[in-house]
This record gives structure tokens, sequence and C-alpha cells, in this order.
């Protein structure tokens, strides 16, 4: 069974490059919208790895991480902010809201599937 990545991502030009890398590679890319949608998928769908933004409608990146934590379902599963936000302090607050990793886009395509496989192995479930 291949694994599962939820992608939080409002931007679609942002969307449609991780995931056609990602696709290419044999994961399965499920898309959410915003942090409230990014909640609903997890806990329903059971990913493997989330991908979040940072900059989101609806809710942060930073609530969206808190709240997954939270919640039993997706609670264990890595997260990783997926983020334009490259300013000193911001992988920190990343980290401190309950990401597990940090990658900053722009991704470069020809070493993005190697930083998701390190995630995925190193939560454990990939």
């Amino acid at each position: 069974m291949k694994p599962k990545i939820l992608y939080i991502e409002d931007n679609d030009q942002n969307f449609y490059l991780v995931s056609f890398i990602l696709s290419a590679k044999g994961y399965e890319v499920i898309r959410a919208r915003d942090g409230r949608e990014g909640i609903d998928l997890a806990v329903s769908h059971k990913p493997d790895l989330i991908l979040l933004d940072i900059q989101l409608p609806v809710m942060d990146g930073y609530a969206t991480a808190r709240e997954l934590k939270k919640n039993p379902g997706p609670a264990g599963v890595p997260i990783v902010a997926l983020t334009s936000y490259a300013m000193v302090g911001d992988r920190e607050k990343a980290l401190a809201a309950g990401c597990t990793g940090y990658i900053e886009k722009p991704i470069n395509p020809k070493t993005f599937a190697a930083q998701i496989e390190e995630h995925l192995a190193a939560g454990g479930r990939g």
C-alpha cells in the first residue's frame, strides 16, 4: 500500500508541483485547502504524513498543527511545515506548534521526494 500524504495548501500552483513530484514517486496525495478542512481530512483519511503550509485561510498553520496534535486520531502523524516563511525564528515557531519537520519553499524538485522519504522514515509510519 502506497503511503498517503495530506497536503494542506491553499495555493493551486504549490499543490500541483508537490502533488506531481510525490505522485510520480508512488505516493497518494490528498489535498485540504485550509486548516479546518485539513484537520477533518487527517481524521478521516489517516495519512502517513502531513505537509502543512503556514499561511492558510480560516486557521493558520500554527493553529492547525496545535489542533492536529491534540486530536487523538492524527496526533502521532508527522507534520512537516512546507512554507515560504523563512525568517529567523520561523522554523522554531513551527516546531513549537507541533511540526516535526520544516521545508522551505520554493522546494527543490530534485531533492524534495528524498526529503519526504526521510520524514516518513523518521515518523515510523511510512
